[in-house]
């Protein structure tokens, strides 16, 4: 163990339980070219599997979205019960697993009650019984709460009107967590003056989702609550769905871990972690400590004109990182497209041992950007800018500019939203420029 790892053992003395937060894993994702992420997140088990031992955590909470699809390969399914009976063999006590969006509640909590016999406790989807989500551990419980699909919310009201809708969802998400916190189970635990964790898998108000790699998990944000919608009674509040680490609402205590393996373009520049939490004896938020994972694969873009990619790819160094490179490759030029992709597959030949284009090479002519994209990327100011040169995306961004800031940001989760079920029916819909692996 290295030095700074004895360091933080070295404090687990004073605290009286260590837990580890981690989510998003989207076990068995793909590129949209076909390229399989399971040699990244077998790495990135093994990591946790040690880290785990070495930290001394006596619990995990995986707070969603196990994997990418509701109905996982095999070899995704193989690598998720191989975890599992591999983490007993450490030190770690108890393991809380709840649903996702990606998740099929049906599939999870087919194994939930073999697995409880290892103590691995599943809530793939909200049971009948709220009891059911909360879930005593030695020290801690936990108010275990899936992500919250229609059927689990109030139902719509005759003639609802699209600003009563959000309304609904919103105070019915805030209502489901708030009968947790004024549980009897609840009341009891905090007799005992023991800390109380929640999780969740939806989007938070204020937290930032990656453009197009993200898209609000109900229609038109309806799902979006705030930090003030979870009950002070949870000491800690675990969340998944949005990728990218963050706190909500300013409040310490409800965070996203993020993802532990970049999922897209748009995430390769994230911090990929998880979350330790020490809880002090008695009630009370924990201390925090981020821990980096290690990234195996790296995912790189090369944007820009003919001569900068191609000189850019021929000096990519990947030494550092135990798998080739994926790289995202756009050339804007006027060249011939035959021209562009002989000396850009020329490129990625030379250095195929460091970099792998997986969807190919994508070609834009210079003569076809708007005037200010055009002399942006040459360093100037462009002084014309033409409606048939901006994207659906700016025109959009442009149009609710001017709204009050709840009403752009409904409209704007529901763009996303639709963006997005477009890009993944049609991946060149939105002019070849949806990112490999996007879907949360």
């Amino acid at each position: 163990m290295n030095r700074k790892n004895c360091l933080v053992c070295s404090v687990i003395s004073f605290f009286e339980l260590r837990v580890l937060h981690t989510a998003d894993w989207h076990l068995g994702q793909h590129f949209l070219s076909g390229q399989e992420r399971l040699s990244e997140q077998r790495a990135f088990l093994d990591w946790l599997v040690q880290t785990i031992d070495e930290q001394e955590v006596k619990a995990l909470v995986l707070a969603g979205d196990v994997f990418d699809s509701t109905t996982p390969s095999h070899a995704a399914q193989e690598l998720y019960y191989d975890f599992l009976v591999r983490m007993q063999g450490t030190g770690c006590r108890d393991i809380v697993i709840v649903g996702g969006n990606h998740d099929s509640p049906t599939l999870l909590n087919a194994s939930r009650r073999l697995l409880r016999a290892l103590r691995v406790h599943v809530v793939g989807g909200a049971p009948p019984d709220p009891a059911e989500q909360l879930i005593a551990l030695p020290g801690l419980l936990v108010v275990a709460v899936p992500f919250l699909r229609e059927r689990d919310l109030q139902a719509a009201a005759p003639g609802e009107t699209p600003e009563a809708r959000q309304a609904r969802v919103r105070a019915s998400i805030a209502g489901h967590y708030q009968t947790l916190g004024e549980h009897d189970t609840l009341r009891r635990h905090r007799e005992t003056d023991a800390p109380v964790l929640a999780t969740g898998h939806l989007y938070a108000a204020g937290g930032e989702a990656r453009e197009g790699a993200e898209r609000d998990v109900h229609v038109g944000g309806l799902g979006v609550v705030g930090a003030e919608h979870f009950p002070a009674a949870f000491d800690y509040v675990a969340l998944g769905h949005l990728h990218r680490p963050q706190v909500v609402g300013g409040q310490s205590h409800i965070r996203y871990s993020g993802s532990p393996v970049p999922l897209s373009f748009t995430e390769a520049d994230d911090r990929q972690q998880v979350l330790l939490l020490d809880f002090g004896p008695g009630a009370g938020p924990p201390a925090l400590t981020a821990l980096a994972v290690p990234v195996t694969r790296r995912l790189q873009r090369f944007h820009g004109e003919l001569d900068a990619v191609e000189a850019a790819i021929l000096a990519f160094d990947n030494e550092a990182f135990s798998l080739i490179a994926w790289a995202d490759v756009l050339v804007r030029s006027d060249d011939a497209p035959a021209v562009v992709q002989r000396r850009i597959q020329a490129a990625l030949q030379e250095r195929r041992t460091h970099v792998l284009a997986p969807r190919g090479v994508r070609h834009q002519r210079l003569s076809e950007l708007p005037d200010v994209l055009l002399d942006s990327l040459r360093g100037g100011v462009g002084p014309v800018e033409h409606l048939h040169h901006l994207s659906v995306e700016d025109v959009f961004q442009r149009r609710v500019a001017g709204l009050p800031p709840e009403r752009a940001q409904a409209l704007t989760a529901t763009f996303q939203e639709l963006r997005q079920l477009l890009a993944e029916a049609d991946p060149l819909a939105w002019g070849g420029e949806a990112e490999p692996g996007s879907g949360l």
